[in-house]
């Protein structure tokens, strides 16, 4: 598609206290056969912070062929420094829900409301495959102990919902001041463009008026003045654009282009692709994906991204100078964080060290920052790895470890990355927790200021995509 002019959450299972600098488990996979699963994973998470209170959440017991057999989270009320963990009950039937999977969570805090919300794309089994039938919102005072999920959205025939994300308005000063977008699309009518908005903490959701719009990966954010900005793929993610509404979510005007996206397959047979990772600071937007336009015949991947301060008028395409652009690593699936006034920025992200490399695929997680706004970056840092492939769980398209993952600076001014992190399998059971860090955002002298080499189209096509 083109784009157009109470009941408590399960006991906490682990805790974890760690020296700031050490990589920390924070989240494990709780399950084990029979419930449905590929046992012990935890895929793709999203991450958001208010004060020294940090929430992850995300999948557990990742499932072949979509979802998973429940969602986790993970909160740590002290910067990182420790961590509590458990599973959010009333979703999926392995923690007392009646869905068979749950998926795609993402995390925000309403501070007009004192409540954090975890949004969820809940799934039934179906003849011809799990079906999105519902976005769900999670709500907890306090990060730890949480209701059972009201409906943002519930299916009508035909629809299968997916790629669902959550914000919320905490700007005392605008005019929807803890207001909640979420925001999701319809794969049943090709992707359609949906969202939802709250005014009491998300205990009720309304629809909003929207353009047609085929899109995927949507992730809202609000500026100051109360205008929400939703940067999002198109259908084929082949695209990034956006949508604005500025009545608080009522109606979101015309959804247009940003740029096009020229993307290289990763290689190691990993699910990966180039939804964004967007986050706002001090007014500032920064949306990033991966993409090869800066590199020969698109022979791998950097992280790129653009910048806007009012949602209509965004920058010329960056590339962040991890390594030279004749270097052979591809980089994927980052998540960004912004802090300060919008000038600092820390991105985490996974790398293959070597693009050709065949049936010897390593991956890893690695860390850059700015301090500056992008003007100059740090060399990278490398938290994890290397991870052999088939030590990550497999999807219907490919090894995952997430189609996103996400990384919030914290009130200590250091940045709380998410991460899944895969070592090997033991006695037939994989080995897949997710881990945090903290990141101090150092910044750096390295400058990028390199052409674009390529301006084909990303590798995805034009059929409509889903992932879940």
């Amino acid at each position: 598609m083109r784009f157009l002019p109470l009941v408590l959450s399960a006991a906490i299972a682990l805790v974890w206290t760690t020296p700031a600098s050490a990589q920390t488990p924070i989240l494990s996979d709780p399950f084990s056969n029979p419930v449905v699963g590929q046992h012990k994973t935890v895929v793709e998470p999203d991450t958001f912070s208010n004060g020294s209170t940090i929430v992850a959440a995300a999948q557990v017991g990742r499932i072949f062929d979509g979802g998973a057999a429940g969602i986790g989270f993970a909160t740590s009320t002290n910067n990182g420094a420790s961590w509590v963990s458990g599973t959010l009950r009333g979703i999926t039937t392995a923690a007392g829900g009646s869905y068979d999977r749950g998926t795609d969570p993402s995390v925000a805090y309403d501070a007009a409301h004192g409540v954090w919300m975890v949004s969820t794309l809940a799934l039934r089994d179906t003849s011809s495959g799990p079906s999105g039938v519902a976005v769900l919102t999670s709500r907890s005072t306090d990060g730890v102990n949480w209701d059972s999920p009201v409906v943002t959205a519930a299916t009508r025939r035909r629809q299968d919902f997916d790629k669902n994300w959550i914000t919320c308005d905490n700007t005392p000063t605008s005019p929807f001041y803890g207001s909640c977008y979420t925001q999701f699309d319809d794969f049943g009518s090709g992707n359609a463009l949906k969202m939802s908005y709250s005014r009491d903490g998300g205990l009720t959701w309304t629809a909003s008026r929207v353009p047609r719009a085929g899109v995927i990966g949507g992730q809202p954010l609000v500026l100051p003045n109360g205008n929400v900005v939703v940067p999002l793929d198109n259908a084929s993610e082949t695209a990034l654009g956006y949508t604005i509404s500025t009545d608080g979510g009522v109606r979101f005007g015309t959804a247009f282009a940003i740029t096009s996206i020229s993307a290289a397959d990763d290689p190691g047979g990993i699910r990966s692709g180039p939804l964004p990772s967007a986050e706002i600071a001090g007014g500032k937007i920064y949306v990033v994906w991966e993409d090869c336009r800066f590199r020969a015949n698109c022979s791998s991947n950097d992280l790129v991204y653009v910048t806007t301060t009012n949602g209509t008028t965004w920058s010329a395409v960056q590339r962040i100078p991890i390594d030279a652009v004749t270097s052979t690593v591809d980089h994927l699936i980052p998540g960004v964080a912004v802090g300060g006034s919008g000038n600092v920025v820390s991105v985490t992200y996974y790398a293959f060290p070597v693009t050709n490399c065949g049936s010897s695929c390593q991956l890893n997680v690695a860390h850059v920052s700015s301090t500056n706004g992008g003007t100059s970056w740090s060399a990278p840092t490398q938290l994890a790895g290397p991870m052999t492939m088939s030590w990550l769980p497999d999807t219907s398209q490919g090894r995952m470890v997430g189609d996103y993952i996400s990384s919030s600076f914290g009130s200590d001014g250091n940045a709380h990355p998410a991460y899944a992190v895969a070592s090997a399998p033991s006695s037939g059971v994989f080995n897949q927790p997710l881990f945090s860090s903290v990141l101090t955002a150092s910044g750096g002298s390295v400058t990028a200021n390199d052409p674009v080499v390529f301006s084909g189209s990303a590798v995805h096509g034009s059929a409509p995509f889903k992932r879940r």
